[in-house]
């Protein structure tokens, strides 16, 4: 039975496409595949009542791509986009005690990604896993998603995975999908949302800021390169590089202040007041946002690979290369320094008296920060830590190839439509009691126009939609 393939790319300078489109026809069998360039992407395969309606159907699927800019390639010439990983070295602790680590999770792999919310805690590795536990280390789930997580950002009630592939997957249901998309000439190295809004900081000391339509809003190139921090509130964008931290306005009309640090920037933080930024010259450096002003020096002993800190900059943490962890003052004050007990903590987050740290060996560590617990570890007591085990039938979710179809609406879904204005294709909603006009926050590689879809339920954020649930095409 003969077989014909046709390869398509979609590969744009600068620009936000970096895909390519393969269709094959075997007989009654059309076959899709589809992905980032350089990676195995996802496949469809739908079958046909004859050879001639199959190759009907697969020159209507190359048409579409066609027309969207897509061309004929060949297949492996253009190379998949470039990834950084952080090279880090950890030494052991010259700490006299250790900390009161409660339970420790090992995720396989060297892990960045950490988000500590209210009810759970998430961890990603550079395998692509990111597993979700209880705040006593009971393992939920797991997500496998095609590529290495660098960060794990939160806005609102949803997580959002920032991967090597340069795509970010939406994680606040069971099933993962593409929410945005990074442009190929962007190394990522850090991510911050806030209200729909994706920022981020890159290899070559760029800040790029995309909106909740995974559409391109605007640039800025810092003066130092390698930007490892990004945050942003309501007012600006907070960057920091190899020179410094540098505050750009919200709306991208303009550089607000920019402030050199003492050595380059590994990580940052962020209060309502105050930016803080982890240093290669051994210190964790407090700045104020309105101006800039330096306001607190934070002395570690080594290299700082992360920081983070308690409500309102009450106390303020930082994990550095020699496997310590350190708490100071809010004036700066060091309070104390104990050892990790196994590696450096590349990423970590405070709440309710426990640090949480991911460390140079891929295991969630959380610690028990109380004053309490501080003391009697500094007099050389210390709990058991717990080796948190994942259970053989824990649930993983992957990102959906295909996007399962129904003939109705259930009573309690939420109906949206893909529609065309001024050459983009939109989600509205159709449904009653919802504002027709906002756009919805919609995966674009199943977006069709004129189809329309079913979703669990839509979450209203600054001017615009978000899903929850599940995704089913309606037919």
């Amino acid at each position: 039975m003969s077989e014909a393939t046709t390869y398509l790319e979609l590969s744009q300078e600068g620009g936000g496409a970096h895909k390519f489109y393969e269709v094959t026809v075997q007989g009654t069998v059309v076959s899709v595949r589809y992905g980032r360039i350089g990676a195995g992407g996802q496949q469809q395969t739908s079958t046909f009542p004859t050879r001639e309606k199959a190759q009907a159907a697969a020159a209507r699927k190359i048409g579409e791509k066609v027309r969207k800019g897509y061309a004929p390639a060949v297949r492996g010439q253009r190379t998949a986009r470039p990834v950084t990983r952080r090279q880090v070295a950890s030494a052991p602790s010259t700490a006299r005690a250790v900390a009161p680590v409660l339970w420790r999770f090992r995720t396989g792999a060297a892990a960045f990604g950490l988000h500590i919310a209210e009810d759970r805690c998430w961890v990603g590795n550079q395998n692509g896993d990111v597993h979700t536990l209880g705040h006593d280390g009971e393992v939920l789930a797991r997500y496998q998603l095609p590529d290495g997580v660098k960060c794990l950002v939160a806005d609102d009630f949803w997580i959002y995975a920032g991967c090597d592939d340069g795509t970010v997957y939406d994680l606040s249901s069971k099933l993962p999908f593409a929410a945005y998309g990074i442009a190929p000439d962007i190394d990522i190295f850090w991510l911050d949302i806030r209200e729909g809004i994706l920022n981020v900081a890159d290899r070559n000391g760029g800040l790029t800021v995309i909106d909740h339509e995974d559409e391109y809003q605007w640039s800025r190139r810092s003066a130092g390169e390698h930007a490892w921090m990004v945050r942003r509130d309501e007012r600006a964008v907070y960057h920091g590089h190899r020179r410094g931290v540098t505050a750009y306005s919200a709306d991208g009309s303009g550089e607000l202040w920019h402030t050199p640090t003492t050595g380059a920037v590994l990580f940052g933080w962020q209060e309502d007041h105050s930016v803080y930024a982890g240093t290669d010259r051994r210190v964790v450096q407090r700045l104020r946002k309105d101006s800039g002003a330096l306001e607190a020096t934070y002395r570690c002993d080594t290299v700082v690979y992360s920081c983070a800190t308690a409500p309102g900059g009450r106390y303020v943490f930082a994990g550095d290369s020699a496997s310590s962890v350190y708490c100071f003052a809010a004036d700066g004050t060091r309070l104390w320094k104990l050892g990790t007990g196994g590696g450096s903590a590349l990423s970590m987050q405070y709440l309710d008296e426990k640090l949480y740290m991911v460390t140079t060996d891929g295991s969630l560590v959380c610690v028990d920060a109380s004053d309490a617990a501080v003391a009697a570890a500094r007099s050389g007591t210390v709990p058991v830590a717990r080796d948190v085990k994942s259970a053989a039938a824990l649930p993983t979710y992957t990102p959906s190839a295909t996007v399962r179809t129904v003939t109705s609406a259930a009573a309690s879904g939420v109906v949206v439509e893909c529609v065309q204005e001024n050459g983009r294709l939109r989600v509205h909603v159709v449904s009653d009691g919802y504002e027709p006009s906002w756009n919805v926050q919609f995966p674009r590689h199943i977006r069709r126009p004129g189809a329309r879809y079913v979703v669990d339920e839509l979450s209203a954020a600054g001017g615009f939609y978000r899903v929850r649930g599940e995704i089913r095409q309606l037919v």
